[in-house]
């Protein structure tokens, strides 16, 4: 019998060690790291936005004659959002990082597997049809 208290004693114990676990990481504040690169993205009018999406489109290896529209998607993690409408009908969403770095993906792969859906939310001043 006292083997037994001791033992329901140690379960309640650690059950009760647990929750206290539980409750602090959900009272962990989020970090949110940013980078200069990111900040100045959201500074470019339509021009010079799509000259750096075009470029990064290109330097992940995939192509863009002409950008038609662009504009910033929203956050995904720590990652801005940006899409990319080439001429060639390819709709592409970009991820930029804090550290400079940005990955290309086929607007037609998100909204999927927890990624936000390619809809521009902001576009940036100036207009995209200077660009032909």
């Amino acid at each position: 019998m006292r083997t037994r208290l001791i033992l329901i004693l140690g379960a309640m114990t650690l059950a009760a060690c647990n929750q206290g676990q539980q409750q602090a990481q959900t009272n962990q504040p989020t970090i949110r790291v940013r980078g200069p690169e990111q900040d100045r993205l959201h500074q470019l009018d339509a021009f010079n936005l799509a000259i750096g999406l075009k470029r990064a489109i290109y330097a992940n290896g995939y192509v863009c004659k002409r950008i038609t529209d662009a504009g910033f998607v929203g956050e995904y993690k720590n990652l801005d959002v940006w899409e990319a409408r080439c001429v060639e009908g390819r709709d592409w969403a970009l991820f930029t990082a804090a550290d400079g770095t940005v990955q290309v993906r086929d607007c037609r792969d998100m909204g999927s597997n927890g990624f936000p859906a390619c809809e521009i939310k902001r576009r940036p001043k100036g207009s995209f049809s200077e660009l032909r």
